[in-house]
């Protein structure tokens, strides 16, 4: 009885896959052979629309608005100079929208109504109209009432507009401590700030920081809109220099080029404090 079983069982199992295949359907090759081919024929495309325009191609012209050696001194270009900028706004719009994320988070989980509510007015406002009208609303009325350049102003509405996001994220961190971590703070005496210095927050930050790195590469793609107020950051230094040169097609490309490395490096950045978090939870 225990033979047929066993028998039964063997002839059931599944056949073992056939050695030496390298394009079976689970093969990253095929991945790889897909992307190149997508490469491809938007390689092909563009330089068809660039023929068909009679584009004269200058990628010789594009390194140096990155850099330039003269007599052996390294001298940034005017993209790098944009970039700089832009991490500039980056920084200093995170910050921001960090604080401004905590005070409305804290506001949300309050007891007080008019604290409630006054976080889902900001909430709702920022969240239901567009960054590009905001940034309006911000240059032409409140930086004139409050006496900031162009440069502070995009400051200001990057921080209230990614301040929205971040405030449900930590708020969403903060709810994740479990409730027991509170009523153990509050049997030892600690009062509400002392409670949410050394208790809360602590463990809510391996929770909070990764999503919150997400949101800086978002800032840091949403900064290229100060370009239409005249801030010198990366776009606006590209579109300049279009304006000089003509050189839309090489100098876009390069304009994304360097996004999609500081973007990208940055995800990478996310991926590993994720899998860091994931071992310590």
């Amino acid at each position: 009885m225990i033979f047929k079983i066993k028998q039964n069982i063997h002839n059931n199992r599944p056949p073992p896959p056939r050695p030496g295949l390298l394009f079976t359907r689970k093969s990253p090759l095929i991945d790889i052979a897909q992307l190149l081919i997508l490469i491809t024929i938007i390689s092909w495309v563009i330089f068809q629309g660039a023929q068909a325009m009679q584009y004269n191609w200058q990628w010789y012209r594009v390194d140096q608005f990155i850099y330039r050696i003269i007599d052996g001194e390294f001298i940034q270009g005017r993209l790098i100079k944009g970039l700089i900028v832009t991490f500039e706004i980056t920084i200093f719009s995170m910050l921001l929208s960090v604080v401004i994320g905590l005070i409305t988070a804290l506001l949300r989980m309050s007891n007080s109504f008019s604290g409630k509510l006054l976080a889902n007015i900001y909430l709702e406002l920022i969240r239901n109209t567009p960054l590009l009208v905001q940034l309006f609303l911000f240059y032409f009325i409140i930086a004139p009432i409050v006496g900031i350049d162009r440069f502070w102003t995009g400051v200001l509405c990057l921080g209230f507009f990614e301040g929205s996001f971040a405030a449900e994220i930590i708020r969403a961190g903060i709810q994740s401590v479990p409730r027991g971590q509170s009523e153990a703070s509050n049997a030892l005496g600690f009062n509400r700030i002392n409670r949410l210095r050394y208790i809360i927050l602590p463990q809510s930050i391996p929770l909070i920081l990764p999503p919150m790195t997400g949101l800086i590469i978002n800032l840091i793609k949403h900064s290229a809109i100060v370009s239409v107020i005249a801030v010198a950051d990366l776009t606006t230094e590209g579109l300049n220099i279009i304006s000089e040169t003509f050189m839309a097609f090489e100098i876009w490309f390069t304009v994304a080029a360097i996004y999609l490395v500081v973007t990208v490096s940055l995800s990478l950045f996310v991926s590993w404090l994720e899998s860091r978090a994931a071992r310590g939870r």
